[in-house]
């Protein structure tokens, strides 16, 4: 088999693909660039030479042949050039890779004739070249390979109920690395997952999530370095005649991870010197009603936002305020749920409110 050098023509040996030899990595991998203009590594044991560069491609002559093959085959790193983004956002956890694959229903509203569109996220700041195929009998078929960039995610395909029955079985194989910077070795993964089809009619299989805006139904490759295992899941009889599929809101292919911030509670200081300037002429009555008043107003006025966290502070005192702070619940809020705020950031002195 002929030797893999600069400027060959390759096919990739064990999936869908090629491009042209644009360098070398180091001995075992071999810069590609294939034909959309992306330069990905791949293995050199992996690529086949389908058409040879020629001598007048290498700018070699017959003369001088002899002399160029009795230099270093392999040129050095920075030789390579290598097409990197001006800059890649990294994020404080990103050392350790977490990726998954993620459907999401193009109709959430109608399951039973919904499409679905899924992606390959990589929650990461490595690189990670990858394949992702489904089993067929006992051989595999690529649906998709390619390189994806860090902490971003990159839509794969559109499929509709008559194609579940193909992705009973998948599996993602990836190798990481980064551009032109020291990174931690990251072994490569190989991991093979059972779908289970029948969650892509169950509306509660889709959920709030930190990589999409909308519910999806996620299944993790690998979390924080450490591959997952193969899921033990029966996939059932299904639907199989689907009228063809809808076309879904058009999407971009590559996105950039945003997740959302956590929704934190509001804090209602129920003190009488954070509510009033002063307390001069009022008693301990007059004042538990204006606390209360205070406490009925924020309740009001957030009683329609399921879900929402209010955390009133009313010190730990003679327990007074709380008494009836906790009796207003029970019967103005019967459907509301409280309990003690966090011992570590207000001690004994303040309770949470969830809305229902």
């Amino acid at each position: 088999m002929k030797k893999v050098e600069t400027g060959d023509k390759v096919r990739f040996l064990n999936t869908v693909g090629g491009g042209v030899v644009k360098g070398f990595l180091n001995k075992q991998l071999v810069i590609v660039e294939d034909e959309h203009g992306f330069e990905v590594p791949v293995l050199i044991s992996e690529c086949v030479v389908v058409e040879s560069a020629g001598n007048e491609k290498l700018g070699q002559t017959p003369e001088n042949k002899e002399t160029v093959a009795e230099k270093d085959h392999y040129p050095s790193l920075p030789e390579v050039k290598v097409k990197v983004p001006e800059a890649v956002q990294e994020t404080s956890g990103g050392e350790e890779i977490t990726a998954c694959l993620a459907f999401l229903p193009t109709d959430v509203k109608n399951l039973s004739i919904s499409a679905y569109e899924c992606y390959f996220v990589n929650d990461s700041n490595y690189y990670l070249f990858f394949n992702y195929m489904s089993r067929e009998n006992n051989t595999w078929k690529s649906r998709y390979s390619g390189s994806i960039e860090p902490n971003t995610k990159i839509f794969l395909e559109e499929f509709d109920k008559t194609v579940l029955n193909e992705i009973e079985k998948v599996s993602v194989q990836f190798i990481a690395f980064k551009h032109q910077k020291p990174f931690h070795f990251k072994n490569p993964c190989s991991v093979e997952l059972r779908i289970d089809t029948v969650k892509f009619y169950k509306l509660h299989s889709f959920r709030e999530n930190d990589y999409f805006e909308d519910d999806a139904l996620l299944y993790f490759i690998v979390q924080n370095d450490v591959p997952e295992r193969e899921m033990l899941v029966s996939a059932g009889d299904l639907e199989r005649a689907i009228r063809d599929k809808k076309s879904g809101e058009n999407r971009p292919r590559i996105q950039r991870i945003e997740k959302k911030e956590k929704d934190r509670p509001i804090e209602i200081d129920l003190h009488a010197d954070a509510l009033l300037d002063s307390t001069a002429g009022m008693n301990n009555a007059d004042l538990l009603d204006y606390q209360l008043n205070k406490f009925n107003e924020v309740m009001t006025s957030h009683i329609r936002n399921k879900n929402k966290k209010i955390v009133f502070i009313h010190g730990k005192g003679d327990g007074i305020l709380k008494s009836a702070i906790l009796k207003e619940l029970k019967t103005k809020y019967p459907k509301c749920y409280y309990q003690d705020a966090s011992f570590q950031e207000y001690g004994y002195g303040a309770t949470m409110v969830t809305i229902k």
